[in-house]
Order: C-alpha cells, then sequence, then structure tokens
C-alpha cells in the first residue's frame, strides 16, 4: 500500500491504522481515486457548522461512469464542557460522503423518524411525508424550506436509495444540488463503507 495517499501527519498509532485498513477496503470495494482540490463548500451545511473547526485531511473519489462521489476524512475540532471560563475542545476524526444530485432539492435534512418526532409532527405538522411512499415516510424524518422543491427531486428512486441503508445512526444534509451523510462515528471500515455505498448509488441515479 502507498502510504503517500494518506495524510496521517499528527495522528496516534490507533488512528493511523484506522486510516490505512479503511483506505484499503474502500479500494477492495469501489475503483477510487484521489482527485485534484475540489472545494466542497462545506461551511454551507449546518450538520458540520456546530464544530469549533471542520478541516479535510483526505479526501477519495468513489469512480463512476454517471459521476463521481467522494468519501471525506475529516477532522472535527469540537468544543467540550469544562468548569473552566475558558472551554477546552479536541479532535474527532470522521467520516463523511458526499454526492452532488442531478435535481436541486433546496435545503434538506433527513435522519431516521424517533418517537419524539412523530409527537412533534402531531401540534407542529413541518414534516415532509410521502403519502404515496408509506414505508419511507414511517422511516425517515425530513424537514426542508421548500416543500415543492423536495417533493419533485425526491423521486422514487432517490427514496429507494435512501430506503436501502441498514443502519440508523446517521444523519443527510442537502443544499441544492449538493448531499453529505455522516454518521458522527470514528473513520473504520464499517462506518466508511456503508457511506460509501450510499453516495455511489446516488452517483448512479444522474445517467
Amino acid at each position: 500500500m502507498n502510504n503517500s495517499l494518506l495524510d496521517t501527519t499528527g495522528l496516534p498509532d490507533t488512528e493511523t491504522e484506522a486510516f490505512e485498513a479503511t483506505y484499503q477496503a474502500l479500494k477492495e470495494e469501489f475503483r477510487v481515486e484521489v482527485p485534484g482540490y475540489i472545494d466542497f463548500q462545506l461551511e454551507q451545511f449546518e450538520a458540520l457548522n456546530h464544530h469549533k473547526a471542520v478541516n479535510l485531511r483526505d479526501v477519495f473519489a468513489i469512480k463512476n461512469q454517471c459521476g463521481d462521489s467522494y468519501l471525506l476524512f475529516v477532522d472535527m475540532d469540537t468544543y467540550h464542557a469544562s468548569p473552566k471560563p475558558n472551554p477546552g475542545h479536541y479532535t474527532e476524526y470522521q467520516p463523511w460522503a458526499l454526492a452532488y444530485l442531478k435535481r436541486n432539492f433546496g435545503r434538506v435534512f433527513i435522519r431516521t423518524e424517533t418517537i419524539i418526532d412523530k409527537i412533534r409532527e402531531i401540534i407542529f405538522p413541518v414534516e415532509l411525508d410521502f403519502k404515496e411512499d408509506k414505508p419511507f415516510s414511517d422511516r425517515f424524518y425530513v424537514l426542508t424550506d421548500d416543500k415543492r422543491k423536495t417533493e419533485l427531486a425526491m423521486t422514487q428512486e432517490f427514496r429507494d436509495a435512501m430506503m436501502a441503508i441498514k443502519e440508523t445512526d446517521f444523519v443527510v444534509e442537502i443544499f441544492e444540488h449538493t448531499l453529505i451523510i455522516g454518521n458522527r462515528k470514528p473513520i473504520t471500515p464499517e462506518n466508511a463503507l456503508y457511506l460509501a455505498d450510499f453516495v455511489a448509488r446516488l452517483a448512479e441515479l444522474k445517467c
């Protein structure tokens, strides 16, 4: 394995091993390349904005004839509670995946629906539901700033790709044509591969 493809500068040994194992698993499952510089404009996503800093350590393009998707290795500098006047912070290393979509979704937030969400919906009907796709609406909590635009963009094929995700601990955020997905878990082959699999499915929808 060519270690020069991975930026492990400053990482402890355990994190370096996790990075390398994840990259190896990614290569075995997908056709992967290291792209040139891309400004993903991650600052536009609320899911990442509550961190002190978000830094891209590595980016891998998942190749597809219909369009590339991406797996991002991200350093999250996060504040933690402290009794001192100045809170401290620590760094988390997380995998996030990104895809570019054919349709404009507006601004959308999707996660697995909880009991609290169902109760809140009775009082404040803000969630976007798909009456023609009850399994999807029963499983996912969808918030949008433009219901009509999102309804048109969130096709059956997109909803089927969402339903194919077996995990429950993730968040999807879409800003117009750009989607990110993450689960705020550490970088491991298992965590990264299921995120990469989802955005690879989305890339196929662009054909």
